[in-house]
């Protein structure tokens, strides 16, 4: 399966980079990893300065939850659309414009004078995210040696999932002590120290051949691109049902004191850098292996949850493993560079809408499983259920794929027996 054509034509369209030593490698990994740093910690640290920013803008807590939205509407629409538009621009100018873009939208952002253009405002930053990260993985790939692709994505990745951890709580600590809007100043700071990086260590590498808008929506035509996006948008939904509403599982469910909260915060953040450096490996030696596995495992501790919830130490070691099924990230951004054939910048980036909808839907279901009256714990049959479906589109694309292997042989048999 790894070496299916459709693998094998994907590794022969993506641009050709000069040479790097592992120096260079590490220095520009370093850079765009930077990047991904400053996107993570901007996209998360808002939502544990709501109240704040509500009593701001003079509106409801749920009423600033909008710009939580505001901004996810902004990444699965500003994915597709500039990977597109952009799809025959070098690889490091592009990386260069969309973290600018990035880094005036957060300083933009802090000088928000009210609802409306916060929103406004939140959205149009969204816009170069999930680009950003696809063709920042595209660029760790190319410049990966030799089956090492999954850990040079997982390296750029890690400034993400590393954002949950170190970043988020630095920025939600600025805006505690000098007002949310501090908070923004900072990510954008942060966004224009990854511009200086990205220009002075990343390599400046040519769009494929040929590389052309039409050409990128070509990925919409190949059932496996679908596949690939399916699992991530319903199969990794399950994380965010739990996720969503940790804060008062844990208290009312476990028990755990306020105080305690930030805590298994940092657990779930530690789970994610943890399983973002593990899958990649995995991802290395057997991707869909690795794909297929962690979507059972992701179902497992999910189901689990429902029961660890309960007691508070069992409770956090479970938001640890839950924060592990981020695993699946690097993988599938594999999965779609290689199905994607002459099409990458458009699939890769794709990969980032699909993970906002697994936010939204694992989020949404959660709360109406709440609402129901089934109870906190409930979240956890529900993200079990929605990874379950991951491994059931999981199966049917390998299913598929099998299919179409073997269909030019059987044409084949069939002409030599007329």
């Amino acid at each position: 399966m790894n070496a299916s054509p459709s693998a094998r034509e994907g590794a022969e369209t993506t641009a050709i980079a000069p040479s790097v030593s592992s120096a260079q490698f590490l220095r520009a990994v370093l850079a765009l990893g930077v990047g991904g740093f400053a996107i993570g910690t901007g996209e998360f640290v808002i939502m544990g300065l709501l109240p704040e920013v509500a009593k701001d803008i003079a509106v409801t807590i749920p009423q600033a939850g909008h710009v939580i939205s505001a901004y996810a509407l902004g990444v699965v629409i500003g994915a597709p659309v500039l990977a597109v538009l952009a799809a025959g621009w070098r690889r490091r100018a592009l990386l260069i414009a969309l973290m600018a873009v990035f880094a005036a939208g957060n300083f933009a952002s802090a000088m928000a004078p009210g609802y409306l253009s916060l929103n406004l405002l939140r959205f149009a930053t969204g816009l170069p995210h999930g680009t950003y990260f696809g063709v920042a993985a595209l660029v760790a790939a190319t410049l990966a040696p030799p089956g090492r692709r999954a850990r040079a994505v997982g390296l750029v990745m890690l400034g993400l999932t590393g954002a949950t951890l170190v970043g988020v709580p630095i920025a939600a600590w600025l805006g505690q002590l000098f007002g949310w809007r501090a908070a923004f100043v900072f990510v954008g700071v942060i966004a224009l120290v990854a511009v200086v990086l990205l220009r002075r260590d990343v390599p400046d590498i040519a769009p494929a051949a040929g590389a052309s808008p039409w050409r990128e929506l070509g990925a919409l035509k190949r059932k496996q691109v679908w596949f690939t996006l399916g699992i991530g948008a319903i199969g990794f939904g399950g994380m965010f049902a739990v996720f969503s509403y940790i804060k008062p599982t844990l208290i009312e469910v476990a028990g755990l004191p306020l105080g305690g909260v930030p805590f298994v915060l940092a657990l779930f953040g530690l789970g994610m850098v943890t399983g973002n450096l593990v899958g990649s490996r995995l991802a290395d030696k057997s991707l869909m292996r690795t794909i297929g596995g962690v979507l059972v495992y992701a179902a497992l501790v999910l189901a689990s949850f429902t029961f660890a919830a309960h007691h508070v130490v069992t409770a956090a070691f479970t938001v640890f493993l839950i924060g592990t099924t981020v695993a699946i990230g690097p993988a599938l951004q594999i999965r779609l560079m290689d199905v994607a054939g002459d099409a990458q910048t458009l699939a890769a980036a794709l990969n980032h809408s699909a993970f906002n909808m697994a936010n939204a839907l694992g989020a949404w279901l959660g709360g109406v499983a709440i609402a129901a009256g089934l109870g906190w714990t409930s979240t956890g049959w529900v993200g079990a259920l929605l990874a379950l479906a991951g491994v059931g589109i999981f199966a049917w694309a390998v299913a598929s794929a099998r299919a179409d292997a073997r269909r030019p042989v059987a044409v084949v048999c069939e002409g030599s027996a007329g």
